[in-house]
């Protein structure tokens, strides 16, 4: 099973549109996975449209519209692999700790907010995955994303994809 993460898609704020590349994942993705701060409701109608399935949470910056139809946390089994999705996990100081105490039933916790990827795991085993976001590097480089694959319960070919610079763009390099 693939998967296709993503976070922060900040559209139409910080981009007027979601990157060609991420949107060619699509058609490839078993799982697509969004951790909130989608922003406009467009940009779930087209994740909805185009994914085989979609599991997604609101976030910070999501209004009304967005909250009506996502959860604050999202949980699903794939393929015996416990997945959990919210957007806000709080500092990066102490998020291993934190989060392992508020999922102790999850394998795998993808999160948002901070548009800065992460990939660690916890003392209990739990995998923390932040694929950053594809449309405001913040202070990185690059945009991105991440994908990966779940066979037999397991996540595996974890891979942050990093995307070329928008011109014209206020978070190009």
């Amino acid at each position: 099973m693939r998967l296709l993460l993503m976070s922060d898609t900040h559209v139409p704020r910080r981009a007027r549109e979601l990157p060609p590349q991420l949107l060619a994942e699509l058609p490839r993705a078993d799982v697509v996975i969004h951790a909130g701060d989608w922003v406009d409701v467009a940009t779930l109608d087209l994740l909805e449209s185009r994914s085989a399935r979609l599991i997604g949470v609101h976030g910070n910056n999501d209004g009304p519209a967005l909250r009506a139809r996502l959860p604050e946390v999202a949980r699903a089994d794939l393929g015996g692999l416990r997945l959990g999705v919210v957007h806000e996990t709080g500092a990066a100081q102490g998020r291993e700790t934190r989060c392992a105490a508020r999922f102790p039933d999850l394998d795998v916790l993808v999160f948002g907010h901070s548009h800065i990827p992460w990939d660690t795991t916890t003392n209990t085993g739990l995998r923390l995955l932040n694929p950053g976001s594809p449309t405001d590097r913040r202070r990185l480089p690059h945009c991105t994303y991440m994908t990966a694959t779940v066979a037999e319960g397991a996540l595996m070919d974890v891979r942050l994809h990093s995307l070329p610079p928008r011109t014209g763009h206020p978070n190009r390099p």
